[in-house]
C-alpha cells in the first residue's frame, strides 16, 4: 500500500511540473498588428485582393481598423504611429488557402506579382513536402505567404 501511495504521489508531482512546463499562461495567438501609411488602402487591399472580412474596431479609436484572419483572429491595422518601418521577408504573415490555383488566377487578373523566396517573379516554390508557396507584398511593403497547406 506504501508503494501505491508513493508511485501515486510521485506520478502527480511529475505531472504537475509537466504542466507547469508546457504553456504554463495558456498564451493563445489573439491578434497582430500592422504600422499602416494608408488605412483605407490597406484594408482595401486585405478585403478585396485576399478577401478577408473587415470587422468592428472594438477600441473605436481613430485610425485602426480590424481584419479577421478566421478562427477568431484578427489584424489589426494601424495609421496612427508615424515613425519608419523596416520590413523584410523574414517577418511575415501566412495564410494557407484551399483553393491555391484559383488564387494564382486571380493575383495574376489583378495584375499582383508574387514570387518565391528568393524573389523570383512569378515562380511557385514546392516545398519538400510538396506544399506550394509564394510571397507577395501589401501597400505598405509587408511579406505575405500564401502556401497551398490547406489542400494536404
Amino acid at each position: 500500500m506504501k508503494k501505491i501511495a508513493a508511485f501515486l504521489i510521485v506520478f502527480v508531482f511529475t505531472g504537475t511540473l509537466c504542466a507547469q512546463n508546457t504553456n504554463a499562461f495558456a498564451l493563445k495567438l489573439d491578434h497582430m498588428a500592422l504600422s499602416v501609411k494608408d488605412l483605407d488602402r490597406s484594408v482595401d487591399f486585405y478585403t478585396n485582393v485576399l478577401k478577408l472580412s473587415e470587422i468592428t474596431n472594438l477600441t473605436r479609436k481613430e485610425g485602426i481598423r480590424w481584419v479577421s484572419l478566421g478562427d477568431g483572429k484578427e489584424l489589426h491595422l494601424v495609421s496612427t504611429i508615424k515613425g519608419p518601418v523596416t520590413i523584410n521577408k523574414a517577418v511575415h504573415l501566412a495564410f494557407k488557402s484551399a483553393n491555391f490555383d484559383e488564387l494564382i488566377l486571380a493575383l495574376k487578373a489583378l495584375n499582383i506579382t508574387y514570387s518565391d523566396w528568393p524573389g523570383k517573379l512569378d515562380t511557385i516554390t514546392v516545398r519538400a513536402d510538396g506544399i506550394k508557396q509564394i510571397y507577395i507584398q501589401d501597400p505598405d511593403g509587408y511579406w505575405i505567404e500564401i502556401n497551398s497547406a490547406e489542400q494536404h
